[in-house]
């Protein structure tokens, strides 16, 4: 039987572990989730995550005794983060510490457990029903994998008829592509493989049908495993500078994914300008990057920008996505593992990272939150250049041992707002921010749903959105200055609209509805009906 993390801080009077850590939020859901794949999802970074066993490295029995923290199994408990997904870092073993190499696709790393670990924490998640993604790299693999060095050996050999000679792309002298990286096929004078990220990652072979055919047995694998779906790496990478061959071979993908589990929730990365992306989309989820970062939708509307300039963005990307893929929907983020953190560059004194999670969370599709976010953990490259230092160790506060990955030059000190263990118990923390946050979200089935008409005002601050889902019809309202403002909502020339009441209110101030008069607080988000 669980037993609530706060009730037993009331009893105890102490904060002794964080094995079912949760939140105590003072607005819940009133209603159950429904069972798709609409849900807050929270990236962890599995080596940096939390540590079991002693050893300085995250691992899954980590991760499974921290679920109560993510989510209790209760999602009107309010007394959890509530989020309702997670996507795992690559899984594999594999050389190096962040695990986007695979020497081994059917090996966990034994640093992280092992597979019947991976079962244990889908059977616990699939319990709070919580969906579980996994990171699969497609395009390329470790140089330390046995397909690796049998490639090596069959060009060494010269023997064109085994079934690994064209394993991995190659090409001779004088056939290189321009702008694709190659190295020396060991042994071989005048024989190159493609290695994009780097040489100790060659890039695999789609041409060959014998690639695919093992490629897709591996997700085969971990979906009969209880996987929920996959977040594909560098999907543009496939055949690399040809997006219609690249999406092609998703399509094929995907449709046959879904033949084995036609639920199944997959989101790809193409870094890349939106038009590309939405080339993608025609095969999958993507990642929208024109939200995230210090230069994206929504920092630039926390930080002063045109709300309308982000409004309008909202209903013009989920209509475009609708277009390019009606079974696909936006999914938002503010950063990741390959990014600078928010809370570096968001300012907390200023309330910006509470805003900004307002903006991205409290719209369309399937928003991603990464570990650490909602504490306002800090992380940049920095002068080191190195992504360890946006994969830093989880700041528990307890006795967690999970250290900083290797590489990691990120001073500790920098890391001013507070553990997950002091925010608990504090009653305005951000982590019970993002936590009333969710819930919100968790409670109105429209904000994730329903379709987005942007509402444009004269006053660059506030802006909004009519959505409509099924036969409702919501408003959603922003106000990122730091002052209070009045607005007559029937003062937009977007929409007629009118209405009857205020229902929920998330930021700095409160908020109240007087017939089409909104008074809205400093940096408050508002639902309307």
């Amino acid at each position: 039987m669980r037993k609530s993390f706060i009730k037993r801080i009331i009893a105890a009077s102490v904060l002794t572990t964080m094995l079912t850590a949760s939140l105590g939020c003072a607005k819940k859901p009133v209603v159950d989730p429904i069972n798709d794949n609409y849900r807050v999802f929270y990236e962890i970074f599995v080596g940096s995550f939390s540590d079991s066993d002693g050893d300085g490295t995250g691992d899954l029995k980590g991760i499974i005794n921290r679920l109560d923290y993510l989510n209790d199994g209760d999602i009107n408990s309010g007394e959890s983060l509530g989020i309702q997904g997670i996507w795992l870092s690559p899984l594999f073993e594999s050389p190096s510490y962040h695990k986007y190499d695979a020497k081994d696709y059917y090996k966990i790393d034994e640093k992280f457990g092992t597979e019947a670990d991976l079962k244990e924490l889908l059977d616990e998640c699939h319990k709070r029903n919580v969906k579980v993604i996994i990171d699969l790299v497609l395009n390329h693999s470790s140089d330390e994998n046995e397909w690796f060095k049998k490639f090596a050996s069959a060009h060494q050999n010269k023997d064109t008829s085994n079934t690994f000679y064209d394993f991995y792309t190659y090409v001779t002298d004088g056939t290189m592509l321009p702008g694709h990286a190659y190295y020396q096929i060991p042994g071989c004078p005048g024989e190159y493989y493609e290695g994009n990220f780097s040489s100790d990652m060659p890039e695999m072979n789609y041409d060959s049908e014998n690639v695919y055919k093992c490629m897709f047995e591996v997700a085969q694998h971990y979906l009969g495993l209880g996987v929920d779906g996959f977040r594909f790496d560098a999907v543009k990478y496939i055949y690399y500078n040809d997006a219609d061959a690249s999406v092609k071979f998703w399509k094929r993908l995907m449709a046959d994914i879904k033949e084995i589990k036609p639920d199944a929730y997959c989101v790809g990365e193409c870094w890349s300008g939106q038009g590309e992306i939405l080339k993608y989309v025609e095969a999958m989820n993507c990642f929208d990057f024109q939200i995230s970062q210090a230069d994206g939708y929504v920092a630039m509307a926390v930080k002063g920008g045109d709300m309308s300039t982000y409004t309008n963005y909202i209903d013009t990307y989920q209509k475009q996505v609708q277009k390019a893929n009606p079974d696909a929907m936006p999914v938002s983020f503010i950063s990741n593992h390959d990014m600078d953190r928010m809370a570096g560059y968001m300012m907390l004194a200023k309330n910006w990272t509470q805003m900004a999670a307002n903006l991205y969370i409290l719209s369309p599709g399937s928003p991603f939150i990464y570990y650490g976010e909602e504490i306002g953990m800090k992380g940049t490259r920095g002068g080191a250049n190195t992504d360890a230092n946006r994969r830093l160790a989880m700041n528990w506060g307890d006795e967690d041992t999970v250290d900083d990955p290797l590489g990691a030059t990120y001073d500790r000190n920098k890391q001013t707002n507070g553990t997950v263990k002091e925010q608990l118990e504090k009653e305005n923390s951000l982590v019970k921010y993002y936590a009333q946050l969710i819930s919100i979200r968790n409670k109105y089935p429209a904000i994730a749903r329903g379709d987005y008409k942007s509402l444009k005002y004269d006053n660059a601050y506030f802006g909004g959105s009519l959505i409509t889902y099924n036969d409702e019809k919501i408003g959603l309202f922003h106000n990122t200055k730091d002052e209070e403002l009045v607005i007559d909502l029937t003062s937009t020339k977007s929409a007629e609209i009118s209405f009857a009441k205020l229902v929920d209110s998330i930021g700095q101030g409160t908020a109240s509805l007087e017939g089409n008069t909104l008074t809205i607080g400093p940096q408050t988000s508002v639902i309307l009906k």
